[in-house]
């Protein structure tokens, strides 16, 4: 296996790269004098003004380059990789989020498989040193054993979401089999912090209680057995993705997969109440989400777990967020930047 520092003289890119993940990633790499190429279709799954205020970020950087398109778009990747010639390759462009790959199955379909495909195509036709790309712990579907670990049995995906997840370990294993290209999937486990998601639970218990409005929980109030989730920080799944960057897997096919996670799940009740003393901190005032007990949602799994043994060996992956340190990132991060101390944006709870 060959690992080597991370180098500033190769050309990086990164799809998705005003997504939460691609942002963190790609201002890292520009930190280190890398040039990124970053393209993103900039969709409105959620808030356009989060996107375009994370490539706000960006674009100051003399060595960074956007293109807004969809990879979906094989002619737009194509043309893509033949001007920049990128060395490496981070694909977090996706589809992201399980319930909504209930009721808008064509998305995932285009995004996921069809843009990971283009992407691949691309990877074959111009040669890359190394191809990441973005797996999920969804991939996992109800396994009952805990940690997860790379090993385990993934064929029984419960949502379309983790589907297009699994097939994309699949294809990339096919390409990295048959066109040797070095390849590694990480599997993501539910990742958090400033600049987020909203469609994210922290983001929109958050956004609730702003608006007054109750939050609900998916747990039957069954707080002996509540969800567990592996909520992992931004700051330590970046610096895990820089990590693996440089290290290239070698063998016959040149295709691994890892988990990155926290490796310490959380009960969801603890996370909301983490949350709610972190907004009491950022407000100056006590904070109490109202909350609604519902079923588990069809699609979703009761614990996240991962078992990140595998990456720490590999390239000393550990993270050191605290669950608390990181909500209470998002908190400040939320209050500033929804001007909630003049009340202008939102409108907040007595």
């Amino acid at each position: 296996m060959s690992t080597q520092a991370l180098r500033s003289d190769l050309i990086y890119l990164v799809t998705g790269a005003v997504g939460f993940i691609g942002y963190y990633l790609s201002k890292k790499l520009l930190d280190q004098g890398c040039t990124v190429i970053g393209i993103d279709n900039v969709n409105d799954y959620y808030d356009v003004n989060l996107k375009y205020t994370r490539l706000q970020g960006l674009e100051p950087y003399e060595n960074f380059a956007f293109v807004k398109a969809n990879i979906s778009d094989k002619a737009v990747i194509d043309d893509l990789f033949a001007q920049y010639r990128p060395n490496v390759v981070v694909n977090l462009a996706a589809q992201t989020g399980v319930r909504y790959s209930l009721e808008n199955p064509d998305i995932y379909m285009q995004s996921n498989v069809i843009g990971f495909y283009n992407i691949l195509e691309a990877c074959r036709h111009y040669p890359v040193d190394h191809f990441i790309y973005a797996s999920s712990s969804s991939v996992y579907g109800a396994n009952k054993k805990v940690p997860f670990e790379e090993s385990d049995f993934v064929d029984h995906p419960v949502s379309l979401y983790a589907s297009t997840k699994k097939s994309n370990e699949l294809m990339a294993h096919t390409y990295s089999h048959l066109y040797k290209i070095p390849t590694t999937g990480l599997r993501f486990f539910t990742v958090y912090g400033p600049m987020g998601r909203p469609d994210m639970a922290y983001y929109d218990f958050t956004d609730k209680y702003f608006a007054g409005e109750s939050i609900k929980i998916f747990n039957n109030g069954d707080f002996e057995n509540d969800l567990y989730r592996d909520f992992t920080y931004i700051d330590d799944i970046v610096e895990g993705i820089v990590k693996v960057i440089p290290r290239t897997p070698e063998g016959d096919v040149q295709h691994e997969v890892f988990n990155i996670g926290n490796n310490n799940p959380e009960k969801l009740m603890h996370f909301i109440t983490s949350l709610e003393k972190a907004l009491s901190n950022a407000l100056g005032k006590e904070v109490e989400f109202k909350k609604i007990y519902e079923p588990i949602k069809l699609g979703d799994v009761p614990r996240t777990y991962a078992s990140t043994e595998r990456l720490n060996q590999a390239v000393g992956f550990k993270p050191q967020t605290p669950i608390e340190e990181g909500l209470q990132k998002f908190a400040d991060w939320y209050v500033q930047y929804h001007d909630l101390f003049k009340g202008k944006t939102l409108k907040q709870n007595n």
